[in-house]
C-alpha cells in the first residue's frame, strides 16, 4: 500500500498503477506510484497556461497528465481586470488554487488570487524538490541496474511513509546516514546507492538560531577577556555539524549565530555558547546576560 503524504494544503494521493499497464513506459512520475487522477479541492497545483480568452484562461495541470482546468476572469485577480492579458499569457506557469472538481464533466476550477505568497513560494519549492527527488531515483537506479519505475515500485511506498516525500528522504540521508534506512524493508543494494547518491549529492538540510548577550568586564584587559570568552565559546560547539559566530553589535551586545541540521541542536548548541562565555566574563569580576531570539523575529 502506498505512503499519504500530507501537506499544509490537502493530502497528495497516491495509486499503486499496474506496471503492465499500456501508459507504464516512459511516463515520468506515474510509473508506479502516482498522485490520484484528479486532484482535490483546496489542492494548490502547478499549471500551465494553454488558452487566454477575454473571460478567462484554461491552464493545463502540470502533476495531472492529461487535466485542464478553467480560470475564470473573476479568479485571475483581486479587484477589477480590465485586461486578463496583463495578468496571464500563453505558456504562463503559475500556482493554483483547486475551487471545484467535476469529474464527470470534466470539470476543474482554478483560482489565482486566492493563492497567497508564501502559499505560491511553498508550492514552487516543493514542486522543484520533486522534480530533484525523481532524477536522484533514476540516478540511484541506473547504478544498480534497475529503472526509474523499478525504484517508485520498490522503495517508493517505504520512502514516502518514513520520510513524507522521496527529497525530505535523500536530506535525511545526506544528514544522518544510510543507516536511517535500516529500519526499512527493502533491498540492501537501495540502501547502499541511496546513501551513496545522498552523500555525494544532496546538500543536508540546516536552520539558524540567533541570540544576543551582553558581556562586560571591568578589568583592565576586560576587552581581551571578552574576546577570548567568545572565542572559547565558538570553539567549544563548533563540530563538523554545527557552525556558531560571534558578532559586535554595541557595546557590551554581541550577537550569536548558530547553525545545525536541526532546532534542538541548534538551541543547545547556543545556549551551551553563551554558558560558556558568561562563565569567563564573570571569573575576571565581569558580568553576562543571554537572551535568544524566538524563531520567527
Amino acid at each position: 500500500m502506498s505512503g499519504l503524504q500530507q501537506n499544509a494544503c490537502g493530502p497528495r494521493r497516491w495509486e499503486s498503477r499496474d506496471k503492465d499497464d499500456d501508459s507504464w513506459h516512459g511516463v515520468g512520475v506515474s510509473l508506479v506510484l502516482r498522485k490520484s487522477e484528479w486532484p482535490g479541492e483546496e489542492e494548490l497545483v502547478i499549471c500551465t497556461v494553454s488558452k487566454v480568452f477575454p473571460q478567462g484562461a484554461f491552464a493545463k495541470l502540470d502533476e495531472y497528465e492529461g487535466k485542464e482546468g478553467m480560470i475564470h476572469i473573476s479568479e485571475v485577480a483581486s479587484g477589477w481586470v480590465k485586461n486578463i492579458r496583463d495578468f496571464v499569457r500563453e505558456g504562463q506557469k503559475s500556482v493554483c488554487k483547486v475551487l471545484a472538481v467535476n469529474s464527470q464533466k470534466g470539470h476543474i476550477d482554478l483560482s489565482l488570487r486566492r493563492v497567497k505568497d508564501g502559499q505560491r513560494r511553498w508550492k514552487v519549492q516543493q514542486w522543484k524538490r520533486e522534480q530533484r527527488a525523481e532524477k536522484l531515483l533514476e540516478l540511484a537506479a541506473g547504478k544498480i541496474g534497475k529503472t526509474l519505475g523499478n525504484a517508485y515500485e520498490e522503495v517508493g511506498p517505504a520512502l514516502q511513509d518514513k520520510f513524507g516525500d522521496f527529497y525530505s528522504a535523500f536530506e535525511s540521508v545526506a544528514a544522518n546516514g544510510k543507516e536511517i534506512l535500516s529500519d526499512l524493508s527493502i533491498d540492501k543494494r537501495w540502501i547502499d546507492v541511496i546513501g551513496e547518491i545522498a552523500a555525494s549529492m544532496v546538500v543536508a538540510p540546516t536552520v539558524e538560531v540567533v541570540g544576543y548577550m551582553d558581556l562586560s568586564s571591568p578589568a583592565p584587559d576586560g576587552v581581551d577577556i571578552v574576546k577570548s570568552a567568545m572565542i572559547n565559546a565558538r570553539d567549544s560547539v563548533k563540530t563538523d555539524e554545527v557552525d556558531a559566530e560571534f558578532y559586535y553589535v554595541g557595546s557590551p551586545r554581541y550577537r550569536i549565530k548558530v547553525i545545525a541540521p536541526t532546532y534542538k541542536i541548534a538551541e543547545g548548541a547556543m545556549q551551551k555558547a553563551a554558558e560558556i562565555a558568561i562563565g569567563v566574563v564573570k571569573k575576571s569580576g565581569g558580568k553576562g546576560e543571554f537572551r535568544p531570539v524566538p524563531k520567527g523575529e
